[in-house]
């Protein structure tokens, strides 16, 4: 083999030469993944499996407890065995016996959890509310602790470079951030203190870091929303199809521009560039690429037999909604179907409040709703921590409760205890009677209860209506409230804990605090701000923070109203980072005949008007704007193309020299920037600006004249800032 190498591929030479010698030594002796150590705890009452390497068809036995299974390594050296499920007991002796014998002691049979998320999850011993005191009394020697060390990996890796250990005081509190988790070794004592077996903690988590590297590629691969980040991580896979091809073509190119390099240096001219490798290839390096760390740190784990995974996670998510119920989902699912156990528990814990710098105070409860809605993953249950949490803080100190709230879910949901409920209390019903609101709830326990004694807080209710939530005063009575408010007559819909600074009171008996939510129907603040739209009729809705290249209406009825109009209406409402709600309604007489052209001005669409509107209606909330009916100074700038701040179609009261009431659209009929404003020129005010939508977050978005920049908001780029951002499209059918 040697002889063959030549100088050019010494290199390559040397790859072989040390894979030829690891493979020699990788097989020469039966071996064990270092999952498999003296000290640990194996799965009770679940078929164990142990695998490990020797030599392409050597014989290998495996004993534990009596029991003893044969098996022969395959033609790569792996090998696999299926012990009968057994009773929680011992101290045992493993022993896997081929060529050589390996003998790991002070094996215990009990309770296995994995335990893993971000830094909440990673948050150790050290950094805990009475650390001290704790640290001091966590001796425990049939509990047994696992630290993953963290691991970045392109492919899923075989092995873990951790061993298991005897929990002590100096165990619990090395090594990870400040020891071991806290939330994790609270569960387990919990459970040690009911079940009286041993249990075994396997914590896997890093801070900072978002679910998507969590998660394997068959997780994401059953969540059509997910497809995206499927794609990217197949293209980062080395093994797969998808990657494959794109290596190949990548290739083809560098051989095209060899050949093309080779030519300009015989002919002395200047070589083309050279294809830059695509980035989407390239092995990962970074903690939050998808896959990353299940491969690294979750992969080297499988097939261990396990009761369940602790999830602790979110802060890194905490701004998207709904679509963290399909990531959820893909990571439980693709967890489940990795470990090959359908029936793996799921208990995880809900973020904490906190301030989260000036976002929108409504965020954080969306996602609380998110993860509320993952409750609906089978053989799953979440913890609600608004009472034990620091606004201050996103590490909150009590560790010890969550630990605990952990356990009720597995002491009531996996081991079937009798009288134990895990959840705080849910709504059940809202009823309106009169000017109040009856709540019922689920999960009271005995009843409900203010726990700090003082009156139920962080209730809102909302008029049908005069719109507008305000605080409620809630009547308790049993396991029902009664809410009210003075200038509410009509209560047509409620939120409770609906803000990242919550820290509600309402709790059940057993001191469980009760999980936010809204109920009930909004009314609709088009007809209350603006009564002439009754007579309207809706042709588009645009949620703008869906907007981008290839944006879709959530309702378009252009194609569906025949009758001719006469007026066209637009109402913005965006929702500013700190809460304040900010609407304008326009109506003028129309400016064109066709309804597919009185929307957001594409190319496809062929919009592209610069004139004046005529009778025009505007109402507004934000300070300054001229309100008022048969308004004279309107004009409109609708257009996809780019456009400059000279005023061309010599607009009243516009200036050249700035982004104003009047631009210079110029002739173009490019897919551009892309402008749609409407303006009071007499008032010398942009009355709303919705510019480069195809950026979407990117773009500029505003009611009334921009404050600092050029009036009508161009070059902003400030659309990601609004937590909500609506655009109804109306018209007036005669």
């Amino acid at each position: 083999m040697f002889a063959s190498c030549f100088d050019g591929s010494r290199l390559s030479c040397l790859v072989a030469s040390a894979l030829v010698l690891g493979s020699s030594v990788a097989f020469s002796e039966v071996r064990l993944p270092q999952v498999f150590s003296s000290h640990m705890v194996l799965q009770q009452q679940k078929p164990v499996t142990v695998w490990g390497w020797a030599e392409p068809g050597e014989s290998v036995a495996v004993e534990l407890a009596g029991a003893r299974q044969e098996t022969k390594a395959n033609g790569q050296g792996e090998w696999r065995v299926g012990l009968p499920a057994m009773k929680a007991g011992g101290p045992y002796l493993l022993s896997v016996s081929g060529s050589n014998t390996v003998k790991l002691d002070d094996v215990l049979i009990g309770e296995v959890w994995l335990c893993s998320g971000q830094s909440n999850m990673e948050m150790g011993m050290g950094m805990i509310q009475n650390a001290k005191e704790e640290i001091a009394a966590a001796n425990d020697p049939e509990m047994r602790l696992l630290l993953v060390p963290r691991n970045i990996a392109t492919l899923p890796q075989k092995e873990v470079a951790a061993s298991w250990k005897a929990c002590t005081s100096q165990t619990v509190a090395e090594a990870g951030w400040g020891g071991f988790s806290a939330s994790a070794y609270f569960f387990g004592r919990e459970l040690r203190r009911t079940l009286k077996v041993p249990v075994g903690l396997i914590e896997s988590s890093w801070g900072g870091t978002r679910i998507e590297p969590w998660t394997p590629p068959e997780g994401f691969a059953g969540e059509p929303a997910l497809k995206s980040i499927h794609e990217r991580a197949l293209l980062s896979d080395p093994r797969s199809p998808q990657h494959q091809d794109r290596l190949g073509k990548f290739l083809a190119e560098v051989d095209t521009w060899s050949a093309s390099a080779r030519k300009s240096m015989v002919e002395k001219q200047p070589a083309p560039p050279m294809p830059v490798f695509p980035a989407e290839l390239a092995a990962l390096t970074d903690a939050q690429e998808p896959t990353a760390l299940y491969n690294g740190m979750i992969h080297p784990l499988v097939p261990l037999s396990m009761r369940g995974i602790l999830w602790y996670q979110g802060e890194s998510n905490h701004n998207e909604g709904m679509l963290y119920v399909d990531k959820t989902r893909a990571l439980v699912q693709g967890w489940r179907k990795a470990f090959q156990q359908e029936d793996l528990a799921y208990y995880y814990v809900q973020i904490a409040p906190y301030q989260y710098g000036d976002e929108d105070p409504t965020i954080v409860p969306r996602f609380w709703e998110a993860q509320a809605a993952a409750m609906a993953i089978p053989n799953s249950g979440m913890v609600v921590t608004t009472d034990i949490g620091d606004v201050k803080d996103i590490h909150p100190v009590n560790k010890q409760e969550v630990g605990r709230r952990l356990a009720l879910w597995a002491l009531s949901k996996t081991y079937k205890q009798p009288g134990i409920d895990p959840s705080g209390p849910v709504l059940k019903s809202m009823v309106q009677e009169g000017n109040k609101l009856r709540l019922t709830f689920d999960h009271a326990a005995g009843g409900l209860v203010s726990r700090d004694g003082k009156p139920l807080s962080w209730f809102e209710i909302i008029d049908a209506e005069k719109g507008g939530f305000v605080p409620a005063t809630v009547e308790l009575k049993g396991d029902t409230l009664l809410l009210s408010a003075e200038s509410v007559t009509q209560p047509a819909a409620v939120r409770f804990a609906w803000s990242k600074l919550a820290e509600p009171n309402l709790s059940n008996k057993a001191g469980l605090p009760a999980l936010p939510f809204r109920a009930g129907e909004l009314p609709d603040a088009l007809f209350r701000d603006a009564p002439e739209a009754r007579g309207y009729e809706l042709v588009y809705d645009l949620d703008l923070g869906k907007t981008g290249r290839d944006f879709v209406y959530e309702v378009d009825r252009h194609a569906l109203i025949s009758k001719p109009f006469d007026r066209v209406a637009y109402f913005l409402e965006l929702t500013r980072p700190d809460g304040l709600r900010q609407y304008l309604y326009v109506s003028a007489d129309a400016f064109t005949k066709e309804l597919g052209k009185i929307g957001v001005p594409t190319v496809a669409s062929g919009a592209s008007f610069q004139q004046a509107l005529a009778h025009m209606n505007v109402r507004s909330n934000v300070s300054g704007i001229v309100s008022g009916d048969n308004l004279s100074g309107g004009n409109i700038e609708f257009w996809p193309s780019n456009y400059g701040p000279g005023n061309a179609a010599q607009i009243p009261d516009a200036r050249a020299d700035v982004y104003d009431v009047g631009d210079d659209l110029g002739g173009q009929v490019l897919d551009g920037y892309g402008s749609m404003q409407i303006h009071n020129h007499e008032a010398k005010q942009t009355l709303f600006s919705i510019n480069n939508w195809k950026e979407g977050p990117g773009g500029d978005l505003g009611i009334g004249n921009n404050p600092s920049g050029n009036p009508d908001w161009t070059f902003a780029r400030n659309a990601g800032g609004y937590a909500t951002k609506r655009l109804r499209i109306l018209v007036h059918c005669p």
